[in-house]
């Protein structure tokens, strides 16, 4: 069930108490010099889409939001951003027009690292506003960890932004867009327990960057270590891991 395949007569007549909606959520920002702009949200719509086929009887998808907060890419030219209050205001008002159609479920699933702090904020007031209705956040790195443990071959500090798993990724979804020459190791390289940097490394300590502070192509991580066959692997293990998730939550 695609909301934008659907008339207003087909929304009307769903079955609310056995759906669940989903909202995938991506960017529009640099991935360094050898991804385009779109890789956010093109990896988060393969991933929603590829569920909802699995489970097209229980999930609503809709489209994928591409505006994302971005702001601490602004250095590199492409980037298109909404900042903070207005993301959460944005997201805000989609989930009240989910709820004014009906949805008691709903699953924000999240492509953007940087869309992290203000979703949380976001799900703070429709908790308040909607005690009732159950929302969801998660990033989809978050749920497919062993996934992403078992296929990636870089050590820590591989995996961060246009690195080995997303080029991978895109590798396989869009050949003919990805520039894999151009993908070199880039990022911070430091060691110890309050800096390093990696997607499956959670710091003690919450500071901010910009990135142009911490690259300088725009990359962080290891996307010369990216293959089409791993990118395989790596969709393929997120879809199982996350719907695994969505038919729990299916039962809350």
């Amino acid at each position: 069930m695609l909301l934008e395949n659907l008339t207003w007569p087909e929304v009307k007549k769903l079955k609310w108490n056995r759906i669940l909606v989903l909202l995938p959520l991506g960017s529009f920002e640099q991935h360094g010099p050898h991804l385009p702009l779109t890789t956010d949200t093109d990896i988060v719509t393969a991933i929603a889409r590829r569920i909802e086929k699995k489970r097209s009887d229980k999930i609503l998808c809709l489209p994928t939001l591409w505006p994302g907060h971005s702001t601490h890419h602004l250095f590199f030219p492409g980037t298109l951003s909404v900042s903070q209050m207005p993301y959460i205001q944005l997201v805000l008002e989609l989930c009240r027009s989910m709820v004014r159609m009906g949805a008691q479920k709903v699953f924000l699933l999240n492509g953007h690292g940087g869309n992290d702090v203000p979703l949380r904020a976001t799900l703070r007031e429709l908790k308040t506003e909607f005690p009732k209705i159950k929302f969801v956040f998660a990033s989809y790195w978050s749920l497919a960890g062993q996934t992403i443990k078992e296929v990636r071959k870089s050590g820590l500090g591989g995996l961060g932004h246009a690195c080995e798993m997303e080029t991978s990724l895109m590798m396989h979804l869009y050949p003919n867009r990805v520039k894999p020459r151009l993908g070199k190791r880039d990022g911070p390289r430091l060691t110890d327990i309050y800096r390093k940097s990696d997607m499956q490394y959670a710091r003690p300590v919450y500071f901010v960057n910009e990135f142009h502070e911490v690259t300088k192509t725009g990359t962080i991580g290891e996307p010369e270590l990216a293959t089409a066959e791993k990118g395989e692997r790596f969709l393929d293990g997120i879809v199982k891991e996350v719907t695994t998730f969505v038919d729990e939550f299916a039962k809350w």
